[in-house]
């Protein structure tokens, strides 16, 4: 058995991706499996590191802004549809799978039109263009949002599966993370974060949160800034007088936000479709705050899927100032059964079994 998988860009499209490949190498070690991706995405880094062979192509997103960029659109289309087919005919794969990212785009539709097996997977709650643009030639679409299902005209392919997420928060729930970390029975623990590369505005307003925090008893702030505000922030804070300690942590950055996110009582971040995986799968209360910065503010869809069941609080950037999120945390640390209540229905929307529903779908 061969499997292509192609997808890339951001975390969001190469985490799913690499969830898929280990269930398939988990159930079928015999299987053999490539990434196909560009070398411009995370998945240059990602992929190898996870153990897997990736093999490069040329492709590009669609300019909505500037039109006449899409000529060099079009003519990566061509070449990385060229490209694709030499890798079919050196590998011969049995099926192919798409999870997300403009890559996708040349693999899939080349790969079907070559009568070889070909999936899709849609991670968010408004599908992205290239899924919407590709569903017709492939034999099925999982999605991870039962909401995204009208976005798609061929209803008989759908499957809603979740979206797989990293094995770390599949097993992590046995274990004791609080002590670990160090975290004292009765103690408070919000986690906040603005995605891999840290938020500003996030960071900004975290930053009068710390402040806050340090006159709640019993409250504890663990902050993960993104490596390219690690500096200036904590510069900020001792400007503050605050000092980063056991009350107030800050990261530049973690590897290991699973043991984070299972140890915390509240969480504060994006909703990036893997962030909600994560934080539904840990079963967290979360405040959300979408991404102004998306195609098609996909992050807001995200949110609101989960807001709208009671898993979440969802603020808009434009809506946010210290005080309005100051008063939320207040609010749900001073109210355990309304935080008990958003912990239960995050809970009840996350899912674990996205991979193992996937591989049951492809038949193999």
């Amino acid at each position: 058995m061969k499997v292509i998988i192609a997808g890339g860009g951001t975390g969001g499209h190469i985490y799913p991706a690499i969830a898929i490949a280990d269930k398939i190498k988990r159930k079928r070690p015999d299987c053999s499996i490539l990434f196909v991706g560009t070398d411009k995405g995370m998945e240059r880094e990602l992929v190898p590191a996870n153990g897997y062979e990736i093999r490069f192509i040329s492709a590009r997103g669609v300019d909505r802004k500037n039109p006449l960029k899409n000529l060099a659109a079009l003519r990566d289309f061509i070449r990385g549809s060229m490209q694709v087919k030499r890798i079919l005919q050196e590998y011969e794969p049995d099926l192919v799978i798409g999870t997300g990212g403009y890559v996708c785009g040349p693999v899939i539709r080349t790969a079907s039109k070559r009568g070889i097996r070909t999936y899709i997977h849609e991670q968010n709650a408004f599908p992205g263009l290239t899924n919407r643009m590709l569903e017709k030639y492939v034999e099925k679409v999982f999605v991870s949002f039962p909401e995204s299902k009208m976005y798609f005209k061929q209803k008989h392919k759908l499957v809603v599966t979740g979206n797989p997420v990293r094995r770390e928060f599949v097993i992590s729930s046995i274990f004791d993370y609080r002590k670990k970390l160090g975290i004292e029975p009765g103690e408070f623990l919000v986690l906040s974060f603005g995605g891999s590369r840290g938020a500003e505005k996030i960071n900004d307003t975290i930053l009068e949160l710390a402040d806050a925090v340090r006159m709640m008893p019993k409250a504890k702030l663990i902050h993960i800034t993104g490596k390219p505000y690690y500096e200036s922030f904590s510069q900020r804070l001792r400007e503050r007088g605050i000092v980063a300690d056991n009350r107030i942590h800050i990261l530049p950055y973690t590897n290991s936000m699973h043991e984070y996110m299972f140890a915390s009582d509240l969480v504060i971040c994006r909703s990036g479709a893997i962030t909600t995986a994560e934080v539904t799968a840990c079963g967290k209360p979360a405040i959300f705050i979408p991404s102004p910065n998306v195609t098609a503010n996909h992050q807001y869809f995200n949110a609101k899927a989960i807001a709208d069941k009671g898993g979440a609080v969802l603020i808009e950037e434009k809506d946010l100032t210290p005080e309005k999120l100051k008063n939320v945390v207040m609010g749900l640390m001073n109210n355990r059964e309304a935080l008990n209540a958003m912990a239960k229905a995050s809970a009840a929307l996350g899912r674990t079994d996205g991979a193992d529903a996937i591989y049951t779908e492809l038949g193999i």
